[in-house]
């Protein structure tokens, strides 16, 4: 087949990603496959924060990567909405409409209407889950023949948080979002994806991009992998094929040059490059990845050799499927995950006897490090297998592992999910408050009550719209960042609980920080103005308490302890006194301790006077880190 070189990345994709998705592409219905609709922003800030026309080679890929029979239609907006490629099936015809129309996506407009680009977009109505796929800088700006700026714009965005959103997201529609410039508003496509169950990244580079949209995919359309550890994965009899995309390490950062290219070796030894690929199979190479497609391979364990990334995956085309439910496109801190998984067989549901031996069924949820935030082993139910995923500890993008391994079976599916706080926050300086929006969808007003703790002191949150409440703060100092402890009590399906909320520091870029920890009510403070001596004067020993000290101390006492035991003592007192009246020794020795008393009293009055006089001598240190 040879080996590819000097291509664009892009092209590559275009020819050979729909190969990648075609054979895992479950055999539905037409009717019941998503919907997708793609939304590219035209408006003249794309020109000045989309230079390398991004937008133009991202409208190529998502045609690569749709699926030959899928439905879907590109609307471009900017102070017009339009739809150049209305919605349709997915053909040889439809693909090349939409790579013709990349000169119209430099045609600027001077303005930017998202809400009515969505609006729009998400009108036709289909049978299936639609997929919006967003493709924007995120800057709402209205032209001013709608209203006065900035209230027209901020009105417009208030509209699609507050309403539109969570209208489509009842509508069975899920909005991902892609921000070309770290001048976006990052917050606008995040809770539009967050609302919807849809996913948003920021892409500066075609990299970025195709990590992306393969995460957006793997959402709309998923399919099944082969689990790849330490570079190796068992094929089973009976698979019709399978799809290596193996994405390079990169250069060797000791010496400069390019990693090795990939080798595959089939189970009995023999060994494939691009030069020399399997009987039947395709396999073209780029500077990032190669595409290996393998119809009919051989059973057994297949390795790989050469500088293959982690990122890299095995895809198949199986009769024989691991299906799943329950798996939202955005997960909670603080809540459990109920998830249900199972095997099907050419679309229906493996029977219990028919299942592989000893087949077992885990999830486990990674952040973007790897590391696994939590796991959980499914209980099998006669043919399905359920269980509770553990709340996610860590808010960010991570990816949700379903996998299931039996005899001489391997199945894994992987998604890319959203860990958000259940509740978020935000400051409004100039308004003197924090605003609080749920972002889980189940709590409102009359489940959830909230307050938050500053430098100790309790301020409870006010319901203002639903699902969003307030918090007053008192009068601060800006140039002093303190952080804002939040505290949230649910009551759902009858059980309370108390959550913990991400904490919120108020002026964060004040020269001077107040360090509040979790535990005791003690103060850290950073003065980032001043630098801190590293060598500090030696502290004057602390003296240990003698015999005088703990003497001192009981005698300090006494008259405590005499006052909680009177009631105990004197009924004894009176009875000793009245048989003692008219004995002398008695008077003498109450004579004697009430000296003994005075002289302890004098005593230690005088240290209380020296000590008083070392701790106003004694420099003080000022509060370091």
């Amino acid at each position: 087949m040879g080996r590819v070189l000097h291509k664009s990345w892009l092209w590559l994709a275009v020819l050979l990603v729909p190969a990648l998705l075609s054979g895992s592409l479950p055999a539905a219905p037409l009717e019941e496959r998503p919907d997708v609709r793609v939304i590219i922003d035209v408006s003249g800030s794309m020109r000045h924060n989309d230079p390398e026309q991004l937008a133009a080679e991202a409208l190529e890929l998502l045609v690569a990567l749709l699926p030959s029979g899928a439905r879907a239609g590109v609307w471009t907006f900017g102070e017009r909405v339009e739809n150049p490629l209305p919605q349709g099936p997915v053909t040889s015809a439809w693909r090349e409409q939409a790579m013709s129309l990349a000169p119209r996506l430099v045609e600027y407009q001077q303005f930017t209407d998202i809400e009515s680009a969505i609006r729009d977009a998400a009108a036709p109505e289909t049978d299936g889950h639609r997929h919006l796929v967003l493709l924007t800088d995120g800057v709402i700006d209205l032209s001013p023949r709608l209203g006065a700026k900035p209230g027209v714009d901020d009105v417009s965005r208030r509209t699609l948080l507050e309403s539109l959103g969570p209208r489509l997201a009842a509508g069975d529609v899920a909005i991902h979002a892609i921000a070309f410039s770290d001048e976006a508003d990052l917050d606008l496509v995040e809770r539009l994806s967050q609302q919807t169950g849809g996913l948003s990244a920021p892409v500066e580079s075609p990299d970025a991009l195709l990590g992306a949209f393969l995460n957006i995919f793997d959402r709309i359309f998923p399919s099944d992998r082969l689990p790849l550890t330490d570079d190796q994965f068992l094929v089973e009899p009976g698979l019709d094929g399978f799809t290596a995309l193996l994405f390079h390490d990169g250069k060797d950062e000791s010496d400069d040059r390019e990693g090795s290219p990939p080798v595959l070796i089939g189970p009995d030894g023999s060994r494939f490059t691009a030069e020399s690929p399997p009987a039947g199979a395709t396999w073209r190479s780029e500077s990032r990845y190669d595409l290996v497609q393998v119809p009919n391979p051989m059973p057994g364990q297949w390795r790989l050799e050469g500088g293959v990334d982690k990122d890299s995956r095995i895809t198949i085309a199986s009769p024989l499927s691991l299906q799943t439910s329950g798996i939202p496109g955005s997960l909670y801190l603080g809540f459990d995950v109920p998830l249900e998984a199972w095997l099907t067989h050419e679309g229906e549901t493996v029977n219990q006897d028919a299942l592989p031996a000893h087949l077992e069924m885990t999830v486990s949820l990674h952040d973007d490090t790897g590391s696994t935030q939590s796991a959980v082993v499914l209980e099998q139910a006669e043919e399905r297998f359920t269980g509770t995923l553990p709340a996610p500890a860590l808010t960010g993008t991570a990816q949700l592992v379903i996998r299931a391994e039996g005899q001489g079976f391997r199945r894994q599916r992987i998604q890319a999910v959203n860990v958000l706080p259940a509740i978020a926050a935000r400051h409004e300086e100039e308004a003197e408050r924090v605003v609080l929006t749920a972002e889980h969808p189940l709590l409102d007003h009359d489940n959830t009550r909230l307050h938050g703790q500053l430098q100790g002191a309790r301020l409870d949150a006010e319901p203002l719209v639903s699902r969003r409440w307030m918090i007053e703060l008192p009068a601060l100092d800006p140039g002093l960042s303190q952080p804002l402890l939040l505290r949230a009590e649910v009551t759902l399906d009858g059980e309370t609980r108390e959550l913990r909320l991400p904490r919120l520091l108020l002026f964060p870029q004040g020269e001077t920080a107040i360090d509040q920890a979790e535990g005791p009510a003690v103060l850290g403070i950073e003065r980032f103005h001043e630098e801190l001596d590293p060598v500090r004067e030696a502290r004057a020993p602390v003296s240990q308490p003698g015999s005088m000290d703990r003497l001192l101390t009981l005698v300090e006492r006494l008259p405590r302890l005499a006052q909680s035991q009177w009631d105990d003592w004197r009924p004894m007192l009176d009875r000793q006194l009245e048989a003692g009246r008219q004995d002398p020794r008695i008077w003498g020795l109450v004579l004697l301790v009430a000296v003994v008393l005075l002289l302890l009293g004098l005593i230690w009055r005088r240290q209380q006077r020296r000590g008083r006089r070392r701790f106003t001598t004694t420099q003080r240190e000022e509060p370091h880190v």
